[in-house]
């Protein structure tokens, strides 16, 4: 997997561009199944509800290209991506407006927090294909976040649920030193102290 060191103003500082796509994860890949696959959005919403596979699938598909970037350095360029705006599937919920964070659930107990602005951009999206074909579950697949303006710990693999919450909650990496917002641009990899800690 060859990589070479970044002197493109595109990349974030700290970054070394990669043509090969590392595999880094929590726990052992999940088998799908998709009769009982569900994805939920509940918390702080009117209307609470799950999605199956095939009704996920079934909605508007959106494409975002671009950049993505690991916070164990390495970027990889030029990606490209489908699936389900989160904007789409916030509007479906209706949050409330005391909401200020989404916490994203996932297989292996897995959690991760984001500012619900962030999440609210037009590149976040619920994502099922990868290149133009399904994700491959080494990589997250059958569905994963993409927050790409963010390190890539952010967009959960196997992603199972959503959580909007009035206030923050860190997840698995952010209580154990990573940094809780985790801007590549700001080279925000970790935090000076665990928020378990703070």
């Amino acid at each position: 997997m060859p990589f070479f060191r970044a002197s493109d103003p595109t990349v974030p500082p700290g970054q070394t561009v990669t043509d090969g796509f590392p595999i880094l994860h929590v726990g052992d890949v999940p088998t799908f199944d998709p009769a009982t696959w569900r994805l939920r959005f509940f918390g702080l919403c009117t209307h609470p509800y799950e999605l199956n596979w095939d009704q996920l699938r079934a909605l508007p598909v959106t494409e975002w290209h671009g950049d993505i970037h690991c916070v164990t350095r390495w970027t990889k360029k030029a990606t490209q991506w489908r699936g389900v705006r989160f904007r789409t599937l916030v509007e479906r919920a209706g949050t409330l407006p005391s909401v200020t964070h989404v916490l994203q659930y996932a297989e292996n107990d897995y959690t991760t927090n984001l500012p619900f602005e962030v999440m609210l951009g037009d590149d976040v999206l619920i994502a099922y294909e990868y290149g133009g074909r399904p994700i491959e579950a080494i990589h997250g697949g059958p569905v994963r976040m993409l927050v790409p303006k963010r390190y890539f710990w952010k967009s959960a693999k196997w992603l199972t649920g959503i959580e909007f919450l009035e206030g923050d909650r860190p997840g698995f990496w952010e209580v154990r030193g990573y940094h809780n917002d985790g801007d590549p641009w700001k080279e925000e990899r970790y935090a000076d102290m665990p928020a378990w800690m703070a």
